[in-house]
Order: C-alpha cells, then sequence, then structure tokens
C-alpha cells in the first residue's frame, strides 16, 4: 500500500474480503483537482544540493520538508494528507447538496443529509446530555453474574469496522468480528474473531518498559478517571486503577502484532463445543447468543491465546471491575458524539497525547468521517458521479493491464523458481480481480434508521447495520464482488483470500493520477500503488493462498526457501532504520508492505518502459523518463509526522515510515543508472545486496 495506514487487524484481516473488477459508467467531467503540480512534479520541493546516493527523500522533498507545517488539527502533513483534505472537502459539499435537495422522507440522500446534520448539531447533543447513552449504562447495571456478563459482552460484538473519530483507533468490544472467505474453503463465509478490548492502540503501550510508554499510561489513567467522572461516576480514580490493571491484563493475553499478520497462526477453526474446554471462564452460550451467533458452528479464532486470556479474565476478575470497565468503554466510545466536555477529554488523550496533535479537526471534517463510515455507498454514489470521470477509469484500468502483463513476464524470468510452482503463480495472477473506481453492487441501506435529533442513536444505528451486514453473509455463497472500501476512501487494498484488489476513486485523481502530465510521472506514484497492490499477492502472506483463496503451500522446498532467504534479506535491511534512538523500525512486522514494495515498483518500472513502445523516454522539467518515474515515487511519500504519532506507527503499523519506503529505490539498478549512484554514497548497495523477489 502506498503510504495509507489501515488499522493492522483490518490489515491483517484484509486477507480475508473480496471484490470484482466493475464495469464502465458514464458521468460528467470531473471538476479540476487544486493539488495537480504544474508540469506534474513539485520542482520547488526538491532539494537538488542533496545527492539523490546520499538521500532520495531528502532530494525529492527536502525543501518542502523544510518549510512544511503540520496544521494543528492533524498528526501529519504531506502529499496523502492534503488529497485526504480535499477529499473531505468534496464530499461535504456532496452531503450539503443532498440537504439542500430535500430529498424525500427514507431516501438515501435525505438519511445522508439527517446523519451529517445530527452530528454537526452540537447545541442538541449539549442539551440531550448523557441521555442517549443512558440505556446501554442501565444494561451494564443489571449484571450481576458471569452468565449476564457474558451476555453483555457479547451484546458488544461489532462488525470490525473504525468507529470514525479522528483521533481514536481502537476497539470498544473485547472481541471483534470479520465475516468473510474461509481460507480452508473458500466456498463458504465464516465469522473470524479477533482480540480486543483495549482503549490504546497495542499491547505495546500497556508492557513496553520506555519511559515514554509509562507516560502515555499514566495519561491513560487520568483520561480513564475523567470520563468515569464526565458520567457521575462515583469512586472514579479507584475504578480508574481497576480498570486499566483489567485492560493491562486483556493486553498481555494478545498476540504480538507479528503473530497477529501471520495467516497461518490466525486460521484456526474452533467447533463452537469446543469453546468451553478451549476457553473456560466465558459463558459462551450466553455470549453466542447475545452476539447473534447462537447458531454458528464453527469460528474461526485469530488469536487462540487472546481470546483463552480473555474468557479466564471474565472468570478470575470481579463482576465489578467489568461493570466497571463496560460503563468506561460505553462513555469513551460515545464521546466523540456527546457534550462537549466528553469530546474534548477523548480529543485530549487520543488526539494530543497519541498523536501529538494540539487541535481537534473542525466539527464538519469529524461529521464527514461518521457520515462516510454510516452511509459510505449511498455517498459514495454522489461522490463519484461529480468526481470520477469514466476516462480516468479506462486510464487506470489500462495501467493495471500493463503492470500486470510485466509481472508475468517477470515470473517468466525467475531463474531460481521451478516450472510447477511458476504455473500456480501465473495462475494466481491471471484470475486476480481488479476492481476501479467503485463497485458494481451499492449497500441498500432501507434498513437503517436515521433521526436528525439523535446523533449517537444513528451511530450505534449504524454500527448494528453493519453486524446484520456480516452475520447475513454466514450460510450464503461467497459474493466476490463485494468491496471493503468505499469510492471516497484515499486508499487501496490486495484481498488475498479473494484474490482481488481494490482501487477506489478518491486516490486516482491528482497528485497521484493526472492526465495533464508525462506518463512516468503517474507510473511512479499511482503506478507503484497498482505495483504494490498487486505484489501483495505474493507477499510473505499474500503467497500462501493459491489461485482460488485457499491458505494451502503451492511452493517447491527449494522455492520457498530461496523466497524466505530474500525476505530475510530486507527484514535485516529494513530493521537497521531507526526513526529514535530507543525504537527501530521492526522488519519482520513490515515485511509484507516492504516486499510489495520491492517486487511492485520492480514490475511497475518494467511495465513503464513497455508503455513506451520503444520509443525514447519523454524528458520533462530537465529530468530523464528514468529520473521522472522515481521522482514521482519518491514525491509519493512526501510526509511529516508528529513524534508521537510516528512512535506510534513504528509500534503498531505494518508500513515502515514513509521516508525508509521512499529508500526501496535502492534496490533497483535502474535507480544507480538514472541518477549515478555511487560506492560509498549512503544508500549504494552492491549489486549482490540489492534484494530482487520476484
Amino acid at each position: 500500500m502506498q503510504p495509507i495506514h489501515l488499522r493492522p487487524t483490518i490489515r491483517a484481516l484484509a486477507l480475508l474480503a473480496g471484490l470484482a473488477l466493475v464495469q464502465g459508467r458514464t458521468g460528467a467531467t470531473a471538476p479540476p483537482n487544486p493539488l495537480a503540480f504544474p508540469g506534474g512534479l513539485d520542482l520547488a520541493g526538491m532539494d537538488k544540493a542533496v545527492a539523490p546516493g546520499d538521500d532520495f527523500y531528502e532530494y525529492t522533498n527536502g525543501a518542502w520538508l523544510k518549510t512544511a507545517v503540520i496544521p494543528p488539527d492533524q498528526s501529519s502533513t504531506g502529499i496523502f494528507d492534503v488529497l485526504v483534505e480535499l477529499t473531505d472537502a468534496r464530499v461535504r459539499e456532496v452531503i450539503e447538496t443532498a440537504a439542500a435537495s430535500n430529498a424525500p422522507e427514507g431516501s438515501e440522500g435525505r438519511k445522508i443529509a439527517d446523519f451529517y446534520a445530527a452530528c454537526m448539531d452540537e447545541a442538541a447533543i449539549e442539551v440531550r446530555g448523557l441521555g442517549p447513552v443512558k440505556p446501554e449504562l442501565e444494561a451494564v447495571a443489571k449484571i450481576s453474574d458471569r452468565k449476564t456478563l457474558s451476555a453483555a459482552l457479547g451484546a458488544t460484538l461489532r462488525a470490525d469496522v473504525d468507529v470514525l473519530n479522528t483521533a481514536r483507533l481502537h476497539t470498544s468490544n473485547v472481541l471483534g468480528l470479520w465475516v468473510a472467505q474461509d481460507l480452508s474453503d473458500p466456498k463458504v463465509y465464516s465469522p473470524f474473531l479477533l482480540q480486543g478490548g483495549l482503549g490504546m492502540p497495542s499491547r505495546e503501550y500497556y508492557l513496553d518498559p520506555a519511559p515514554e510508554m509509562a507516560k502515555i499510561r499514566e495519561a491513560y489513567r487520568k483520561h480513564i478517571a475523567s470520563v468515569l467522572r464526565l458520567g457521575g461516576v462515583s469512586g472514579a480514580e479507584a475504578k480508574a486503577e481497576k480498570i486499566f490493571g483489567l485492560e493491562t491484563a486483556i493486553a498481555k493475553a494478545h498476540a504480538s502484532r507479528v503473530d497477529t499478520w501471520d495467516v497461518r497462526k490466525g486460521n484456526n477453526h474452533w467447533p463452537r463445543q469446543d469453546f468451553e474446554k478451549r476457553a473456560p471462564g466465558m459463558d459462551w452460550a450466553a455470549y453466542f447468543e447475545a452476539a447473534g451467533l447462537g447458531k454458528q458452528g464453527t469460528f474461526v479464532v485469530w488469536q487462540p491465546g487472546a481470546v483463552t486470556g480473555l474468557s479466564a479474565l471474565v472468570a478470575s476478575q470481579p463482576v465489578a471491575t467489568w461493570k466497571d470497565y463496560l460503563v468506561f468503554r460505553a462513555l469513551d466510545h460515545a464521546s466523540p458524539l456527546l457534550p462537549k466536555a466528553f469530546v474534548e477529554e477523548a480529543y485530549g488523550f487520543y488526539g494530543r497525547t497519541l498523536s501529538g496533535t494540539p487541535e481537534i479537526p473542525p466539527r464538519w471534517r469529524r461529521a464527514v468521517d461518521a457520515s462516510n463510515e454510516a452511509l459510505g455507498d449511498a455517498i459514495g454514489k454522489l461522490y463519484v458521479a461529480k468526481y470520477f470521470p469514466p476516462s480516468e477509469k479506462v486510464r487506470a484500468q489500462a495501467m493495471v493491464h500493463n503492470i500486470m502483463a510485466a509481472y508475468a513476464k517477470r515470473i517468466d524470468a525467475i531463474a531460481w523458481m521451478a516450472p510447477a510452482t511458476k504455473a500456480k503463480a501465473k495462475a494466481k495472477l491471471a484470475t486476480l480481480k481488479v476492481a476501479v473506481g467503485y463497485p458494481d453492487k451499492w449497500t441498500d441501506y432501507a434498513s437503517l434508521t436515521v433521526d436528525r435529533a439523535d446523533a449517537l442513536g444513528n451511530q450505534e444505528r449504524s454500527e448494528r447495520f453493519q453486524l446484520a451486514l456480516a452475520l447475513g453473509k454466514l450460510g450464503k455463497p461467497v459474493d466476490r464482488d463485494e468491496w471493503v472500501m468505499t469510492p471516497q476512501t484515499v486508499n487501496a487494498v490486495n484481498l488475498p483470500a479473494m484474490n482481488a484488489m481494490n482501487f477506489p476513486a478518491a486516490i486516482l485523481q491528482p497528485p497521484f493520477f493526472d492526465p495533464s502530465r508525462p506518463e512516468a510521472i503517474d507510473y511512479g506514484m499511482t503506478g507503484a500503488t497498482i505495483g504494490h497492490e498487486i505484489s501483495h499477492s505474493f507477499d510473505d502472506q499474500g503467497s500462501l493462498f493459491d489461485e482460488t483463496g485457499r491458505l494451502q503451500n503451492w511452493w517447491t522446498k527449494e522455492d520457498m526457501a530461496h523466497f524466505k532467504a530474500a525476505s530475510a534479506r530486507l527484514v535485516k535491511q529494513y530493521d537497521a532504520y531507526r526513526p529514535f534512538p530507543d525504537l527501530a523500525v521492526n522488519g519482520a512486522m513490515t515485511l509484507g508492505e516492504n516486499i510489495a514494495d520491492v517486487a511492485g515498483l520492480a514490475a511497475t518500472y518494467d511495465a513503464y518502459l513497455a508503455s513506451l513502445g520503444g520509443k525514447a523516454a519523454p524528458t520533462a522539467d530537465g529530468l530523464s523518463g528514468d529520473q521522472l518515474f522515481f521522482v514521482g515515487y519518491g514525491q509519493s511519500w512526501r510526509e511529516k509526522s508528529r513524534p508521537e504519532a510516528l512512535r506510534q506507527q513504528v509500534l503498531t503499523d505494518g508500513h515502515a515510515p514513509a521516508e525508509y519506503r521512499c529508500d526501496t529505490v535502492r534496490n533497483f539498478d535502474a535507480f544507480y543508472g538514472a541518477f549515478d549512484v555511487k560506492p560509498g554514497q549512503k544508500l549504494y548497495l552492491a549489486p549482490a545486496d540489492r534484494v530482487e523477489i520476484w
């Protein structure tokens, strides 16, 4: 993926969903994009005093890095962030246009308008106070024993989606659910259970002894107490300590990020009757009945140790502590749509402390986020009609075709790979489904009730609606036309279990994709993203799936040994990058993304050369075709992050920081030729040390 960060659990489980090639559409030409660089590159943002072979990130972005100021309501800024801001503004315009249209009651247009308006109506939210969350608090108060506790925990189960508050990235339920194609039987859907229950981003925030982490833990304890006080809970400080202790115990049971990303460790099928034996403590009958899964025969338990540990805590921890925990979780989860004091408290910790962002984003951006989460496809229909012309869909599809053809040629040319392995790799590539822009099938929101006067209720109903959609898949044929992103999502994803890719409309626009500039730049920016996503089908995790999406080995022993050896060299290369004196990049945790960067850029470069049809590459701005390609790639990683946000990324994200992903170029012979990189320069690698995997 490009400088785009799916939550790690979602990224790991993105292996489990699917989508399909969509057909062309009609529509008007999109309005001009103000982010398009004159000539296609930001020449003024480069620092040509830096030798490309010493620091390619500084060479392509150095002048911009010296002057860029991170907005006070953002944790980072860069080419990606600015595109997100533009897209949010366009979505806001789409929503407000829907509001002005006076759409009939019950229509999607009215639901969009009412959901957004409810989020924006701060005065009404202040008046209602804690009223909207009281039913949930009253339900917690009725918990009296382990059975009713288990039922209450089951009732919190949600499809594993973001709350879509810009400052918070944690789940609010002790277990998450992802319903997707089964890894062992691609013909059926299975419910995947995921570890959850933590208020901070990962187990490391609870267990890492580093002084910086200790400060964050202390701030989190204070945050818990503050939320309880705002909720009128007596004895807030003492209860906060017990809640923090419970979350720490949950964190100790959690699997590590590296283990979570290993699909072989996650593919654990538990028959329903085994839960009592394998994970004693929870009243599983009560849990699953409350979760709507009482009749489900088999589950895939992604992190067995977490489920076992969580269940044991249900039995070992006092029911009173669990009730306090659930009160806090309910209040904290609802905070963005409660009175201002809750909003400020939540942002103080999740925004300022965890991400270093001093100011909360404007209300409209938070309302846009929430609206996108609740009614993403309904908004997406309106967005693509205005901002994604058919010509750009066709252009993107052509680039996909060219890069896939280049990838096939690279597979044929691999000297170390056995013919049988090559044949399976080619079969997988041939059946790879590519979706561009938007889905053929849109989500039907007819059963979702939206109340103009009930912001929090709308969010809760949306979460239950998403859960019902997920549960509704069980027992039905696998739908490979399903998307996991909305068209207005500035992102892209590969889904190896479905052997499919998803390129939403919002990422296929300037500055990433621009018809007015030399195509070399588009190949270096969007083409590299496409190549990267194709390569996820063949990274350390994607390579474990065959062309049907079945988790099985299709490699010879010798071929797999060679692949693992090359991967180990890439792990070592990234382990050496150290953004903080006390913290290095985790080469194992970021391996899949790094493999996709290396392999994807190689195939994309080949596709770019093939697109020239034997003609000389056009030059522009004093740069050769190859230089335009690589500078475009370097500028696609332009990003400046707050230290707190960068630390969180290194600890929890499978993507390495942007500057190190830019350094991928050091593995390509063409980069050395394009910029005359010499031994002794900092990025120089001897030919034998340059990593080539596909």
